[in-house]
């Protein structure tokens, strides 16, 4: 199984970290690699563009990608499905203009010029709006083009705004919410291995934000103990050498912790420890 990573900018860490903690950690790694083994011996990581990711799993070098969905959109490669969200690389492309001009909706800028780094994109979007403006492709500082008299408005990616803001561009409209997303080829989908490293992902994913609870509690209190964690389904009840006492574990969402301690003490618990989960298979 060939897996497809960004080689380097921001989605670079981000990418190897999680992998790290589904357990497909990255071996013998260096920077200008070209691919890796890792500890799982079925499983090879290729680095590459996170442009070129999606042709990589389209035309069979990879079995599945990690990659943005806007570049898997831009690319127009055939044959590659969207597997799981990954939360994170979170991004917008939207369609912006100078923000004291006369560009208020995409209706606007009919016979007009848009520039961007993502012209499939931004020609499917305004074809769906039934506008028709001519597109031109540039390959950076896209923000500029405004003010250089090369395009009445832009198509570019924004995560805070703050560079539209600089550059008094303002947004017209959303064009495309993107994230990062494991993607694979649709002829190894019913590959067992794709599954498994699936769930590897997802279960980390479904362990941010939780942690893992436990302690001894008067059964008399039970049913109070429970309304406090209620847990994935319940928590698990065990009984314990102590007479009336029994022991509770639950998994309960990060921020609810520091009140559920307190509530649980004033129900008589003890002993409470709370953990750290690394993964979660729900």
């Amino acid at each position: 199984m060939r897996i497809a990573v960004p080689n380097k900018g921001r989605l670079h860490d981000p990418t190897l970290e999680l992998l790290d903690r589904a357990g497909i950690g990255v071996e013998n790694g260096a920077e200008r690699q070209l691919y890796a083994d890792t500890v799982d011996p079925e499983i090879t990581v290729l680095y590459a563009r996170a442009a070129d990711i999606p042709e990589y799993v389209a035309d069979g070098a990879a079995d599945l990608g990690v990659t943005g969905l806007d570049q898997v959109r831009e690319s127009g490669a055939d044959g590659v499905a969207d597997l799981l969200d990954l939360d994170y690389g979170k991004c917008r492309l939207v369609l912006a203009a100078p923000e004291d001009g006369d560009i208020t909706e995409p209706a606007d800028l009919e016979g007009k010029t848009v520039a961007t780094e993502f012209p499939r994109i931004t020609r499917e979007y305004f074809a769906e709006a039934s506008v028709s403006p001519e597109v031109v492709e540039v390959t950076g500082a896209t923000e500029l083009t405004p003010h250089v008299e090369m395009a009445d408005a832009i198509v570019d990616i924004t995560s805070t705004g703050t560079t539209l803001r600089v550059n008094r561009l303002a947004v017209v409209d959303e064009v495309l919410e993107s994230s990062v997303r494991l993607f694979g080829r649709e002829d190894v989908l019913e590959d067992p291995k794709v599954e498994q490293v699936r769930t590897a992902l997802r279960s980390v994913l479904d362990a941010d934000g939780k942690r893992y609870l436990m302690l001894n509690a008067p059964e008399e209190n039970l049913d109070a103990v429970e309304d406090v964690i209620p847990g994935l389904g319940g928590p698990t009840v065990l009984d314990v050498d102590e007479p009336g006492m029994v022991a509770v574990h639950a998994v309960v969402a990060e921020r609810d912790v520091f009140e559920a301690v307190n509530d649980l003490k004033a129900e008589g618990a003890s002993g409470i420890l709370v953990t750290e989960i690394e993964r979660l298979v729900e």
